[in-house]
């Protein structure tokens, strides 16, 4: 339910991206939230079949009560950092109402400059500029939806329909977009993910081992829960594996996965990376900058209202025939009984025109019509010009 006072609403109430708010804002995610549970899922049931099976050994073997609290520790802190990766602000860049202002525009015309998608008739933006980052030229932007040019390394999310400060990617399997605020807990995420599948599928096997049956495959016939859990590990320890280590160069070298497939820095220098200890420090110990969005504040009705409208318009939601009288700033008259020439064109002085014109006002229906016809400069000049100019405006007339 909206909360609303006076003509204002909570900013998350009117928010324009494709976010899902919870908790009255607090809590923002992606569209794609549903996932989360899959991956909770995908956590939880195989940690919690691992730690019953260890608890029905504690009495027997010495080992089973520090796996099961191992285990259980991995798993709670791989499903916090699930949660706090999925449920915040990724580095979302607040989106303006309007275009920017004319200081931000340029007053000459290069080729490079093109119209804004026609939200800015009265001015021209350029689709890119430069900017200075560590002494590199690095060119920004300019994003037509949120109507502003991006910062350095932020790009717009078509899933989340926002763009996002040093953007890596969506991840759907935290129905989130990684940035900024996230990255982090990301790769904890995914390293400790890691960490808990090697855990469980070693004493898994361990398990099958002391079970001390002629051959192994005697042993799985008797455990089918360990050979459930090795089976689980062993694949999903190459995806969320292979997700670490690829992290893991992405942090040592300061880039981002969308950086890294567009723009190949092992190709060119890359302006962002500081070393090895600076950029592993930039990712884990530096601080996270705020939100650059209070999904709680009040914003103004109107200014939504207004919004909403330019939206609708740019958006296609307004008819064919309403955009020609938005476009054009007139309305097509309909039913006209006597269609006449423009004013214009009734009062075109012809003296000036080449004499193979000649031109000749006649009365059609109580309205004067300017009347042309081209002479035939090979022809009779003694032709009956006046004859042939009542003839055209008769025809005229009667095809009316």
């Amino acid at each position: 339910m909206m909360e609303v006072v006076g003509n204002t609403f909570r900013l998350y109430e009117v928010w324009k991206g494709s976010n899902r708010f919870f908790c009255k804002g607090r809590l923002i995610f992606g569209p794609d939230v549903a996932s989360l549970f899959l991956s909770t899922f995908l956590i939880a049931a195989p940690a919690i079949a691992f730690c019953a099976k260890a608890h029905s050994k504690v009495q027997n073997n010495g080992y089973a009560l520090p796996a099961l609290i191992v285990a259980s520790v991995l798993a709670v802190m791989d499903l916090i950092f699930l949660f706090v990766t999925s449920g915040g602000d990724p580095g979302i860049v607040p989106r303006n109402s309007r275009p920017p202002e004319s200081d931000d525009t340029f007053d000459t015309t290069t080729p490079s400059m093109e119209w804004v998608n026609g939200r800015t008739p009265h001015m021209k933006l350029p689709r890119t500029k430069d900017v200075i980052v560590n002494g590199h030229a690095v060119k920004v932007k300019y994003c037509d939806t949120c109507l502003l040019f991006r910062p350095p390394r932020a790009s717009h999310c078509s899933v989340c329909n926002n763009c996002v400060r040093r953007f890596d990617h969506h991840c759907p399997w935290v129905g989130q977009c990684i940035g900024v605020r996230n990255y982090r807990f990301f790769f904890m995420f995914i390293s400790t993910s890691t960490i808990l599948c090697i855990f469980v599928f070693t004493f898994s096997w361990i398990n099958l081992v002391e079970l001390r049956k002629e051959t192994i495959w005697k042993a799985m016939g008797t455990d089918y829960l360990s050979v459930i859990l090795i089976t689980y590990c062993f694949i999903a320890v190459w995806f969320v594996g292979g997700l670490t280590v690829f992290h893991s160069y992405l942090i040592c070298t300061n880039q981002t996965t969308y950086e890294n497939f567009r723009y190949r820095y092992d190709k060119k220098d890359n302006p962002y990376d500081r070393g090895l200890l600076g950029n592993v420090y930039e990712v884990f110990f530096s601080r996270i900058p705020p939100s650059m969005n209070n999904f709680r504040a009040f914003v103004q009705v109107d200014d939504v209202v207004e919004d909403s409208m330019v939206s609708n318009y740019e958006e296609g939601n307004v008819n064919p025939q309403e955009k020609i009288d938005i476009e054009m700033g007139m309305k097509f008259a309909e039913d006209v009984p006597h269609p006449t020439l423009p004013e214009i064109l009734r009062n075109i002085d012809c003296g000036d025109l080449e004499d193979n014109i000649v031109c000749k006002e006649v009365e059609v229906d109580d309205s004067a019509v300017m009347v042309t016809v081209e002479e035939n400069v090979r022809g009779d000049p003694s032709a009956d010009r006046s004859r042939v100019a009542e003839h055209e405006a008769k025809m005229w007339s009667e095809s009316k």
